[in-house]
């Protein structure tokens, strides 16, 4: 994957929000409110820092699966997915928190196979019932190698919008940025059971880098 080091490592979803963001405590500076200026000061800081977008170099291992998302391992399972691989998977939920970047990453070179979006609530991310009842955007895929996984884009209590920049039948490039989650969210991923997974519950993940599991 190339990388274009003259970027602006601020994702674009970004530039409307933070430029509100830093006209608030100009507005207040200008008309003299200093607890105000301060106050949002902080806001459009921490809006800055949620929209980063650093370059990502994915490791060179091609059994490798890597993180979509950046966050904390909150569960690792054996499941039966009836809804995107139709039969047993091992299922991986990235938590993002606020903090996170979040701008999230194809975990392996291939094909778009199917984008389904589905509306939903807004419970807190780390919690089981998120992973079926809050908004979400499946992404299903194959690999290069024709073996089929699926990552969901799932929002959270705070997350109010999910972006997505691929679309069915696009061929991606492992690492590569596929769209972002508002504020705080998770990611899932299901993958195929003979799959090994390499991470477990706690650990942290960095999108396009962290290895989570690599093919037989």
């Amino acid at each position: 994957m190339t990388h274009n080091r003259s970027r602006v490592p601020i994702a674009r979803e970004g530039y409307r929000i933070i430029a509100l963001a830093w006209a608030l405590p100009l507005l207040f500076w200008l008309a003299g409110w200093t607890v105000l200026t301060l106050a949002t000061l902080a806001l459009a800081v921490f809006v800055v820092s949620f929209f980063r977008d650093p370059e990502r170099q994915p490791p060179d291992d091609p059994r490798a699966i890597i993180s979509p998302a950046d966050g904390r391992i909150i569960k690792v399972a054996e499941v039966n997915d009836d809804r995107f691989l139709h039969g047993p998977a091992r299922l991986v939920s990235i938590f993002m928190s606020p903090l996170n970047v979040h701008v999230n990453r194809v975990p392996v070179s291939g094909r778009i196979v199917d984008i389904r979006y589905n509306a939903g609530k807004y419970l807190r991310a780390f919690a089981d019932k998120a992973s079926l009842d809050n908004e979400q955007n499946a992404i299903i895929m194959d690999d290069t190698g024709g073996r089929r996984l699926c990552f969901v884009q799932i929002a959270g209590f705070i997350a109010r919008r999910i972006v997505c920049h691929v679309a069915a039948e696009d061929a991606v490039q492992r690492g590569e940025r596929c769209g972002m989650i508002m504020f705080g969210s998770r990611v899932d991923i299901y993958l195929p059971p003979d799959a090994n997974v390499c991470v477990a519950v706690g650990e942290r993940a960095t999108a396009g880098e962290s290895v989570i599991a690599r093919w037989p």
